[in-house]
């Protein structure tokens, strides 16, 4: 089979996975002239961004799309009627640099279905990776896939050469992975997450003994996945509600310290299992749940507030029989949860802007991080006003129904209506996403 045919095929089967991220990780370029690529500044390329909200390009492909596993919802599933292939390390170490050279891509994102076995597949992995970094001195990003599976000695080593490292959970429920996924454990997906993060933790207490011990301290030429690790999960395969999906990626993001959880809506694939649904959830949904993610991440709230009832510890034994979620436990599709929040809330509001805590400023509808700042910042040297906000970038219709400013109290007006979610809705053919 040619490269090209073996991209086109690859390169397609690698659009399901969503965690494909290139922040966080260190600086590194070849402006002295040594070297190749950098982590600064077709077929198989995507588009991700960097932490100064730059635009960058990857190319994204798999190793190869066979597969020993037989997961239900994976289009390279092991019984799968699709057409095959199988890069070579070297080919995607050449594919890499080549495109690299045309200023086609930036980074790496690596992936692989399971051949052979668990070892098998990730020595390979690992292999692209050390290739590009010893003997090339690739210095752009580079993102594997790992398998949890694979032998700790092998998770050390793609650590090594790789920015960040992922592993993806795909099932929120563990009752779901065994049915459509029986071949993966989740057991020992979370045991490889811990060794990742022990590995990074030792990284970093490494090199603040060095920088503690030494006046001139030698940075190290690569850290240990400096980019940390990303999950995946697929919303939608199975009832788990929004609620069991915010509790397992908020217990990812203390226990492993996740940079990223993903979410990607399930797609219907070809001759799938009669288990899963045969219409994909409202994308939406998947929108709904970055932006609680967010809220659970950068504004103090809990699973709890985010959800009507959060707390679904036993969420797998709660879920019906007839594959419906909890309503209860859903986000709702019609307003940003931080907006629902606050309308379930209304005791709490009006909020003076002029007084209140930063905690409290950060969960006003229609305010983000930037514009809490702006607000704490102008208030320092006058109170402000309503005609104050859009200095501040806020709109005064968001927040207007939610503040107290120095001539402005919505408390007998919009606050107290019993159509105030209205307000907000938009006409569907006007509809706009947004964060917050």
């Amino acid at each position: 089979m040619k490269l090209k045919q073996k991209l086109a095929i690859l390169a397609d089967a690698a659009k399901y996975d969503a965690s494909c991220a290139s922040s966080g990780t260190v600086k590194r370029d070849s402006s002295n002239g040594s070297g190749v690529g950098s982590t600064s500044g077709g077929m198989g390329i995507c588009h991700s961004y960097a932490p100064d909200g730059r635009c960058i390009s990857l190319l994204k492909v798999l190793l190869t799309n066979f597969c020993i596993y037989d997961c239900s919802y994976c289009i390279n599933r092991a019984s799968s009627p699709i057409e095959r292939a199988r890069f070579s390390a070297e080919e995607v170490v050449n594919l890499t640099l080549d495109f690299y050279k045309r200023n086609y891509i930036e980074g790496l994102f690596l992936s692989s279905g399971i051949i052979q076995s668990s070892d098998y597949t990730m020595e390979q992995l690992v292999r692209v990776a050390k290739t590009l970094r010893v003997k090339h001195d690739f210095r752009g990003y580079i993102h594997l896939k790992t398998i949890p599976d694979a032998s700790p000695e092998l998770l050390r080593a793609a650590g090594i050469y790789a920015d960040r490292l992922s592993i993806n959970i795909e099932l929120p429920s563990k009752r779901a992975l065994q049915e459509l996924a029986p071949e993966k454990n989740p057991k020992t997906i979370h045991q490889s997450m811990g060794t990742l993060q022990d590995h990074i933790n030792e990284a970093k207490e490494h090199k603040a003994d060095k920088e503690i011990g030494s006046r001139r301290k030698k940075k190290a030429k690569f850290d240990y996945s400096p980019a940390g690790q990303s999950t995946q999960l697929i919303v939608g395969a199975d009832p788990s509600t929004d609620a069991k999906i915010l509790t397992l990626s908020h217990g990812l993001y203390q226990r492993y310290k996740m940079r990223r959880v993903y979410y990607s809506a399930f797609s219907p694939i070809p001759h799938s299992d009669q288990q899963l649904p045969s219409m994909p959830p409202p994308l939406m949904r998947e929108h709904r749940l970055y932006q609680a993610d967010w809220l659970l991440r950068f504004y103090g709230f809990n699973v709890n507030e985010i959800t009507p009832i959060g707390n679904s510890t036993s969420a797998d034994a709660n879920q019906s029989n007839t594959n419906q979620p909890e309503a209860h436990q859903m986000l709702d599709l019609d307003i940003d949860p931080k907006l629902a929040w606050a309308i379930r809330n209304r005791d709490l509001f009006p909020v003076n802007i002029n007084t209140a805590s930063k905690e409290m400023i950060l969960r006003i509808p229609g305010v983000g991080v930037r514009g809490c700042e702006k607000i704490l910042q102008a208030r320092q040297f006058r109170r402000l006003r309503i005609g104050d906000l859009s200095r501040c970038g806020l709109s005064a219709k968001k927040v207007g129904p939610f503040i107290e400013t120095a001539d402005y109290n919505p408390h007998n007006k919009l606050l107290t209506a019993a159509d105030l979610k209205a307000h907000f809705m938009q006409p569907k053919q006007a509809q706009q996403l947004s964060l917050f």
